[in-house]
């Protein structure tokens, strides 16, 4: 029987939703051998690492699957928001940078941006990039709670106070 790296991959996800991460992580890595510019095998193998609570090696196959595929929303988002996990805020911040600049209208880009900045309290650009995800998507929960967040520290009172009504509004 030839072993076809899609195969692989689909038993791979089989057995990590049943928390079998080490055989998990077993397929991937044997997929990999067989088609090494495959950026969903690398996406998903970091995906595994990082359930498996192994967040460097989460780290390490994200950054391949984003370097096979830079404007992947699921890579960039996810690659992202480990880097914020493991307090590597620069490459963090590169990521989303790179990533706006091909699509600069991206709520959830935006967002992560700012939670970058937000966490090295850069604050008033923290509220700059939620301000923009919010207005690319009025309805995005996650930003306006960060954005009322971020009004808080700045004691823009008005500001929060919008944030809330609007959570209110939404339903959230």
């Amino acid at each position: 029987m030839i072993e076809q790296a899609d195969k692989l991959n689909n038993q791979a996800i089989l057995l990590a939703s049943d928390g079998d991460f080490s055989s998990a992580i077993a397929c991937y890595k044997r997929a990999i051998t067989l088609d090494r510019e495959n950026y969903l095998l690398w996406y998903n193998l970091g995906v595994t690492y990082r359930d498996a609570g192994q967040l460097i090696d989460a780290k390490n196959a994200l950054s391949t699957a984003y370097m096979i595929e830079p404007e992947n929303i699921d890579v960039i988002e996810t690659y992202g928001t480990l880097c914020i996990a493991l307090k590597e805020y620069t490459t963090a911040q590169k990521v989303c940078i790179e990533s706006l600049q091909q699509n600069p209208v991206n709520a959830h880009i935006w967002n992560l941006l700012g939670v970058v900045y937000f966490q090295i309290e850069a604050y008033d650009d923290s509220a700059e990039c939620f301000e923009k995800a919010v207005y690319l998507d009025p309805f995005y929960s996650d930003a306006l709670y960060n954005l009322s967040d971020t009004y808080g520290i700045l004691k823009n009172t008005k500001g929060q106070a919008e944030c809330e009504n609007k959570i209110k509004e939404i339903g959230e």
